[in-house]
């Protein structure tokens, strides 16, 4: 069996986290700075990824079992890392466990829908919600360094990683009680 390029992609990014975890933990500017640029690449191949599958036909069951996954532990991973080291701390950890407990509550209502063969189409206001979240993460991840690597005039990097993170989730719980709401009707039907 030949692996299409967008589960290639995929499989990527599942293997970039590892490597992800152990540059976060490197000391000093390179210790920002590489994991940032790893969550970026990480997140831009979940873009390309379905693009392509979409362009070129090349949707499968693999990719539609992997993509979500590779999705879910990145963030999962960028989470925990940025809650441990206290760059999300104190109240704001409160949006972090929204974002985590979102993703694993629809992970698991897109497997009962799926069984009943019922799909839940990514909206619109879904895919702007995972680009502001992989947004908010990244900026995060510059730590110390952020002011040096994103430039944000007056405003502090952590700020507005913070704002943004919020932001996500909001529109976090916006788009999963649709979910959830599709998944209540089936269920009771």
């Amino acid at each position: 069996m030949k692996i299409k390029i967008p589960n290639i992609l995929t499989i990527g990014r599942i293997i970039l986290v590892p490597i992800f975890v152990i540059t976060f933990y490197i000391p000093g500017f390179l210790g920002d700075l590489i994991p940032f640029f790893i969550f970026i690449l990480a997140s831009f191949t979940d873009f390309l990824d379905g693009l392509l599958a979409r362009l070129y036909k090349e949707e499968s069951k693999l990719g539609e079992l992997l993509d979500p996954i590779a999705d879910k532990i990145i963030v999962a991973a960028a989470l925990v890392l940025l809650v441990m080291n206290d760059i999300i701390k104190n109240y704001e950890v409160i949006a972090a466990i929204i974002i985590l407990t979102r993703e694993i509550l629809i992970s698991g209502l897109r497997e009962f829908l799926a069984k009943a063969k019922i799909s839940m189409p990514v909206t619109g206001l879904a895919k702007f919600k995972t680009f502001i979240q992989m947004f908010a993460i990244a900026i995060l991840l510059t730590g110390e360094s952020g002011n040096r690597i994103i430039s944000f005039q007056d405003y502090n990097a952590h700020t507005i990683g913070i704002i943004l993170l919020w932001l996500s989730a909001f529109l976090t719980l916006y788009t999963g009680y649709d979910y959830v709401k599709k998944g209540i009707d089936h269920a009771s039907s």
